[in-house]
């Protein structure tokens, strides 16, 4: 039975919802709790913990398995196991993070490599900045922030180094982003020495696999249809498909046709196979695509 840690903070509304949409239900007591349970004998427990923590603790054997960001893997250095990458931010699925180097609009750089020496950059990401600079060789002192960052230049700090999705914020404060230091997503981690214990490695596969299934159905959608024989190849060159549609023949004549699609598609996607033949059309939600 595996231990888990999941994000708490800006990444633990849609880590829930991808949990539930997995079918691995995270149940609390309250929304401040920070342990919880999960109606599956693979998972014995579970744990909310900042994202910042979370390496570390399944590096040490705390947790046999973790979710948090690519950019706190790189930032304490953890020594675990990727298993997969989870295409979701804050904001939704397919929505990656970004760590920027961001300046006053009115800065004369407009690249990491036109800082002057002796810049002063404030940032939580103290190791990835500081590697960063001593690749394009400038010194800079890279100081440690509490949080609001943005609110420290230019009076305090020279520059942020900050995690965005869009860049909004740093906008609406007067900042214009100059570098992007690295480009991040939550990460599916494990312990390696509980990766390495075959019970424990088939129970991370599962939970793999239930997750990344859940996240290849967000925004698609199944279509099934039905058209005569007359007109197949009209419908069929319609359809759209991730790989090719399923054609089955219909007892009755004629043929059935099921397909998976982007939600987004559909409002134009129902009329055209309508024009082109298609009846008894059906949009169905999908829960999970498991290749």
């Amino acid at each position: 039975m595996l231990k888990l840690v999941i994000p708490k903070g800006s990444l633990e509304a849609q880590t829930l919802r991808l949990f539930e949409e997995a079918d691995l239900r995270v149940r609390r007591g309250s929304d401040r709790d920070y342990h919880g349970t999960i109606d599956d004998a693979r998972i014995e427990r579970v744990s909310l913990l900042r994202p910042q923590e979370i390496p570390t603790y399944v590096q040490d054997g705390l947790f046999d398995l973790g979710i948090t960001g690519q950019d706190w893997v790189a930032e304490t250095g953890a020594d675990v196991e990727v298993l997969a990458p989870l295409g979701y931010a804050k904001s939704g699925t397919g929505h990656g993070t970004r760590i920027v180097l961001a300046v006053p609009s009115d800065h004369a750089a407009n690249a990491a490599a036109e800082m002057p020496a002796g810049s002063r950059i404030s940032t939580e990401f103290l190791h990835i900045t500081e590697l960063y600079f001593e690749g394009l060789g400038i010194p800079v002192k890279v100081v440690w922030s509490y949080g609001a960052t943005e609110a420290k230049v230019p009076e305090i700090v020279d520059a942020i180094v900050d995690v965005t999705e869009t860049g909004s914020t740093l906008r609406a404060h007067g900042m214009k982003v100059i570098e992007t230091l690295m480009s991040s997503e939550p990460v599916l981690i494990a312990n390696r020495e509980a990766a390495a214990d075959p019970a424990k490695r088939a129970a991370m596969d599962d939970v793999t696999t239930l997750l990344l299934g859940a996240l290849r159905a967000e925004g698609r959608v199944l279509i099934k249809l039905n058209v005569s024989k007359e007109q197949l190849d009209d419908v069929v060159a319609v359809v759209p498909s991730m790989k090719s549609p399923t054609v089955s023949p219909l007892s009755e004549g004629g043929f059935a046709i099921e397909t998976v699609v982007d939600k987004a598609t559909v409002n134009t996607l129902i009329p055209q196979l309508k024009a082109a033949g298609a009846t008894d059309i059906l949009e169905l939600p999908i829960s999970k695509i498991v290749p």
